[in-house]
């Protein structure tokens, strides 16, 4: 055997170890692994609760589209947002606190967090911290993807880390709000997490107007099947 056919395997194992929280939001084994949870508590799913949430904002646009579309069906949704974007919209992430929705981070920016260093995800930790607030405890990684770091920061910060079970993929280009509306509705069951998008600064260019389109047809889905929307709880 050559010699450096051990070491290349030992490579091999170390990336494998270092990449594999970034498959949690694909395969429900591996989050389960992880601890990164991808429903809402037993408590919540008994009693029919499902959770909207929000990524990418706040936007001048989308975010207040949306906060409307959700007072007029009264129900609370979690928005995770990015630091850089509350610093550019001003006083926006006090009106979804003051309509009663709950507030998450997803960053300060938004990257990949298997690029970045240790201390570059201690550093955007703690800058999202100071623009959000000490009170934010639930973290969701840009794309969902996790690293070995990544985890370890946010959960050294006392932030649980949070993922989906259900997705609209609306932050393609040529998906319809119907095709985002029936997809994050497929199969919905007590405890689901559903992700949507309400800002496209990461995504396809005005991508949160389908999300804002399809949103009533997702409400309407959720209250026929029985099941109400509550905020990602702790």
């Amino acid at each position: 055997m050559s010699p450096t056919r051990p070491l290349i395997a030992a490579a091999g194992l170390g990336v494998a170890a270092w990449t594999a929280p970034a498959l949690a939001p694909i395969v429900p084994a591996v989050a389960g692994v992880l601890g990164t949870r991808r429903t809402l508590s037993p408590a919540a799913a008994s009693d029919g609760g499902v959770a909207l949430t929000f990524d990418d904002g706040p936007h001048p646009i989308g975010t207040p589209a949306v906060l409307e579309i959700l007072r007029a069906h009264d129900v609370q949704a979690t928005f995770f947002v990015v630091g850089e974007q509350v610093r550019r919209t001003g006083t926006l992430l006090d009106e979804v606190r003051a309509a009663g929705h709950a507030v998450a981070i997803h960053g300060d920016r938004h990257r990949c967090l298997l690029r970045l260093s240790r201390a570059t995800i201690r550093d955007d930790l703690a800058r999202a911290s100071e623009t959000v607030g000490e009170h934010a405890s639930l973290h969701r990684a840009p794309y969902g993807i996790y690293s070995v770091p990544g985890l370890r920061a946010v959960r050294a910060r006392g932030w649980e880390p949070v993922l989906w079970s259900r997705w609209g993929h609306d932050w393609r280009r040529h998906i319809t709000p119907a095709a985002v509306a029936a997809e994050v509705t497929e199969g919905l069951t007590a405890g689901d997490v559903l992700l949507l998008h309400d800002a496209d600064d990461y995504s396809a260019k005005d991508s949160y107007a389908r999300t804002v389109e399809a949103l009533p047809m997702v409400l309407e889905t959720i209250a026929a099947a029985g099941l109400r929307t509550v905020p990602v709880d702790r």
